[in-house]
């Protein structure tokens, strides 16, 4: 009991917001008696339109990933195919390239002379592929924004669409 004598004196800040919190529960306010006037009057007997949004459907979305390590793109792929089948997407082929990519840069040791003397840079680009099928709009969206946002340094993520639309009226379906 002493500890809490000498908190609650030792501590202004407490001891004020327990006693405004006090005062709030214990005052009341008068109830309001002034009526609410619209501001604008509703229109009478208009035809109420609700056009229904239908959702994008796509056949196919292509994730293409690029990266310098082959490791990090591997736990990265894990990691999104994971990611689809908790939000059950239907992941139909997931490979990768077998060979990387490789970009070599030649340049001069010495840029006034020794020609002779040259050193090579090379880049190799590691690349993993993933297709997911059949999906709706917003299942894609909230999936790729999830991916994008924990995507690692180092990778570079691609994507392709393929979207399911109806045929034009002018096209007539085969008897």
């Amino acid at each position: 009991m002493n500890i809490v004598k000498n908190i609650w004196r030792t501590v202004p800040t407490l001891r004020n917001n327990f006693l405004n919190y006090n005062t709030l529960l214990h005052t009341t306010r008068p109830l309001s008696t002034a009526t609410v006037t619209p501001l604008v009057k509703p229109i009478e007997n208009a035809p109420q339109q609700i056009d229904p949004v239908l959702d994008k459907l796509y056949r196919r979305v292509e994730l293409e990933m690029r990266g310098i390590d082959p490791a990090v793109l591997l736990s990265y792929s894990w990691f999104c195919i994971a990611a689809a089948s908790h939000l059950g997407i239907d992941v139909t082929k997931s490979w990768a390239l077998r060979k990387a990519e490789k970009e070599r840069h030649t340049l001069l040791r010495c840029v006034h002379i020794y020609k002779k003397h040259r050193v090579q840079y090379e880049i190799r680009t590691y690349f993993r592929f993933i297709h997911l099928q059949r999906l709706t709009g917003s299942t894609c969206d909230t999936y790729l924004e999830y991916i994008e946002r924990n995507l690692p340094e180092g990778c570079a993520l691609k994507v392709t669409k393929i979207e399911c639309q109806k045929l034009p009226e002018h096209i007539i379906p085969p008897n």
